[in-house]
């Protein structure tokens, strides 16, 4: 990773958001969402909106301490209560990054399909849905600021 910074403005991020929205329309077969917490709140709400979905739940997933260093897997912190999830079913989250997050929730629900936002380079395999590649540069969101 460089260190650029990429700056993405509350504008452009509900575009970007309301695009996947557009692309998740069209495999219309998604009647459940659940948000990726924390950055996958804010579209996971765009995107029931967009979509008319009032199924949406949240998993809890912490893979960054305090001073945004990547845990290792074993010290992951992990909360759901989550029930039929199925093919019908998306995870939704801001960024696929390198791709652990969703790596991780496939294997607990492999039913699942998985979408972000943006997706850098490495990060694209593991979404089945991205709107839009970034390169592999630090990504500050609005609410980041």
């Amino acid at each position: 990773m460089t260190d650029n910074k990429i700056y993405i403005s509350w504008e452009d991020f509900h575009k970007d958001a309301k695009g996947l929205a557009t692309l998740l329309k069209e495999q219309n077969h998604f009647n459940k969402v659940i948000a990726i917490s924390r950055g996958g709140l804010i579209p996971a709400g765009i995107v029931t909106y967009e979509l008319d979905i009032r199924n949406c739940e949240t998993v809890n997933m912490s893979s960054y301490d305090d001073n945004y260093i990547r845990r290792d897997d074993a010290d992951i912190e992990l909360s759901a209560k989550i029930a039929d999830v199925d093919e019908h079913t998306i995870f939704i989250d801001d960024l696929s990054d390198s791709g652990r997050t969703f790596q991780i929730l496939r294997q607990l629900f492999p039913k699942a399909k998985f979408a972000s936002v943006y997706a850098k380079p490495q990060g694209q395999k593991y979404a089945d849905i991205f709107y839009k590649e970034v390169p592999d540069d630090w990504i500050v969101f609005p609410w980041d600021l």
